[in-house]
């Protein structure tokens, strides 16, 4: 996970191909919100490893656009309010690939720039030793302009900002899922500038503000995933630079047929229907090839081989190698290590105890070095009494089962909302430009989930034992793989049922599309900023692009079956997948969000509305959260 910005000042914008604005004046606008140390003590928290910044001058001499690169750190943290045309590089580095230390922002001899964060799985080779930030630096300094044929090669998670010299185009973008945070400030006739981060710092959420039941405009918005343009040009020859923004289509096919979200099997015919019932696999299969290590249980039938549809193998096999990609220790950057430390975690799951976290906890099982320990990070805002905490205590018991030479360390965070004002103003820094309960609830929640530090209690302890034997415990691990998108690609929301009953199967394909093609925006922007600032890098194993793919191939009916109850037939092939991998008592758990699971919600609710039930008649979840309530 890396922090990357650009700032830039002097320089006047065209925005008209995006139907923002129109070309804007330079003016001498109003100070930012935020100073520049504040921006980079924000990306340094996502990029504990180093912090870098170029600062690029520009000036045009008749109608060519001269460049000079400031290379001294102090000068590039200087205001940038001013009139000279320049541009501000920022890059903080979590590194985890390569085996020398990085330093961004990159620069190369012909004076590109670039700022990365993200992971390449695929599409771009990678070699063991080698860092992906540098390679792709390599493969845009030869791409001739075509930036946007190299970006769509990349399986992964990724946002980008890069200067290509030789066109004086500046590029940006992030992924067509929006696995990587990157904010946008438009410019505007009260500020000129043009700013993107990956987070906004402490200071810059201050802006946005609610009057009367509305809320203004903040200062800045989630940038819509894509590859972008701006080309600098001097029109006028009066020594002015005007900026052309664009943005630009994806050139890889794949990827396009990925983000229009359509599988060719959504409505099935009654034969169909009966087929899929009836077609199943009865114990004709090798179990251990499909499950590693892992020990077979029996079901609560007694039954160890139980019927299982083909496609959760299909499944089972594209997940597995999904969670073996975010998992592999030779992309795990190790350098100044000559040895690796014996107790060195280097994968954590966000666990609580259900079908989501499960899984992956137990694919993780089967891609990891047995010798390494696995952090399941559980956080409870009810200590033992809260759902999600009940929940993780039985399913590392279950894991423990099914894989009982692992060692699973269940970490178990304990919180008090009335205790958090200074994190609270914190993460409502990191949900921007998300500003309600719900968004705040759940970005608390996974705060303190990533970082880790909490308790971890032996083995054998139950958890309503008072004698408890615990010990304080801070996870080092610097990925954490996490469940998001199972819910919005395997039917698992409330509102699919509520679109399934009143619209059968084209409504409820219609409504799973419409949240992959918003998760960007509603839930991963979000999500990867506040994990990130914990100095930790979030993982999606089912938001891979072959995971993606492969439920997309099987029908709508074999994913989920909505005339069956909750816990069954809700995300029905995830829960094959998991009897596949011998987690039958998770197989059966129901969908539970985690601000209901780990009880904040149930906090937030009493200290903000007054009680749970003034919070359900003002709908609390989707209220925006007025400063002085919040504070208070």
């Amino acid at each position: 996970m890396c922090g990357i910005a650009l700032i830039i000042s002097g320089i006047r914008f065209d925005l008209s191909s995006l139907l923002l604005d129109t070309t804007l004046p330079v003016t001498n606008s109003d100070q930012l919100e935020f100073t520049v140390a504040d921006l980079a003590a924000a990306l340094r928290r996502r990029g504990p490893d180093s912090l870098g910044a170029k600062k690029l001058l520009l000036h045009s001499s008749g109608s060519e656009i001269v460049s000079g690169v400031e290379e001294e750190f102090s000068n590039c943290l200087s205001a940038a309010n001013g009139r000279t045309p320049c541009m501000h590089f920022f890059g903080a580095t979590l590194q985890l690939r390569g085996v020398n230390p990085v330093v961004q922002p990159l620069i190369d001899s012909s004076k590109n720039v670039l700022v990365y964060n993200g992971e390449i799985f695929g599409g771009i080779e990678i070699a063991s030793e080698e860092n992906d930030g540098e390679v792709l630096m390599g493969l845009l300094g030869g791409c001739e302009g075509r930036v946007p044929n190299v970006v769509s090669r990349i399986k992964g998670p990724w946002a980008i900002i890069y200067w290509q010299e030789s066109s004086r185009t500046l590029w940006f973008g992030r992924d067509a899922f929006g696995r990587r945070s990157l904010l946008v400030h438009w410019p505007t006739v009260e500020d000129s500038r043009f700013l993107l981060s990956s987070v906004s710092p402490v200071a810059s959420n201050e802006r946005s503000s609610a009057e009367n039941g509305t809320t203004k405009l903040g200062f800045w918005e989630e940038l819509p995933c894509g590859i972008y343009s701006v080309s600098i040009d001097a029109p006028d020859g009066d020594g002015s630079l005007v900026g052309e923004v664009k943005k630009h289509e994806w050139t890889n096919a794949m990827l396009e047929e990925l983000i229009k979200w359509e599988r060719t099997s959504v409505e099935p015919k009654p034969k169909e229907v009966h087929i899929s019932r009836c077609e199943t696999v009865r114990g004709q299969h090798d179990m251990n090839s499909l499950t590693s290590d892992i020990v077979p249980m029996p079901s609560k039938s007694g039954n160890i081989q139980a019927s299982i549809s083909v496609p959760a193998e299909a499944v089972l096999i594209a997940l597995r190698e999904s969670v073996l990609r975010r998992s592999s220790l030779h992309r795990i950057f190790q350098a100044g290590m000559h040895d690796v430390e014996k107790n060195l975690v280097p994968v954590a799951v966000l666990f609580s105890g259900g079908l989501d976290s499960m899984i992956i906890a137990a694919l993780l099982h089967e891609c990891l070095d047995p010798s390494y320990e696995i952090d399941l990070l559980n956080v409870s805002f009810d200590g033992q009494s809260a759902p999600d905490r009940i929940s993780a205590k039985a399913g590392v018991s279950e894991l423990r089962r099914i894989a009982p030479l692992r060692k699973w360390k269940l970490v178990e965070i304990d919180a008090d909302l009335s205790n958090l004002t200074f994190e609270t103003k914190r993460v409502l820094s990191l949900i921007n430009p998300a500003n309600t309960y719900m968004d705040l609830n759940i970005g608390i929640a996974l705060w303190l989930a990533a970082g880790g530090d909490g308790w971890v209690y032996e083995e054998n302890s139950k958890y309503n034992d008072e004698n408890r034997q615990g010990v304080k415990y801070k996870s080092k691990a610097r990925i954490v793989l996490v469940g998001s998108g199972a819910d919005e690609q395997c039917a698992g929301y409330g509102r699919h049922r509520t679109k399934y009953r009143s619209g059968s199967w084209l409504r409820l394909h219609e409504e799973m599309k419409l949240d992959m093609q918003r998760i960007w925006k509603r839930n991963l922007g979000r999500d990867d900023r506040c994990i990130a600032d914990t100095g930790k890098e979030a993982r999606f194993p089912f938001l891979d692009e072959d995971v993606i793919r492969t439920l997309l191939g099987i029908p709508l009916w074999e994913v989920a079956n909505l005339d069956q109850p909750s816990g069954i037939g809700d995300k029905k092939i995830l829960r094959e997948v998991a009897e596949l991998l011998g987690l039958h008592e998770a197989a059966t758990l129901p969908k539970r969000a985690i601000q209901f699971g780990t009880r904040i919600a149930r906090e937030s609710n009493r200290k903000n509305f007054g009680s749970n039930r003034a919070a359900n008649q003002a709908s609390a979840g989707s209220v925006v959260i007025h400063k002085q309530l919040d504070m208070a």
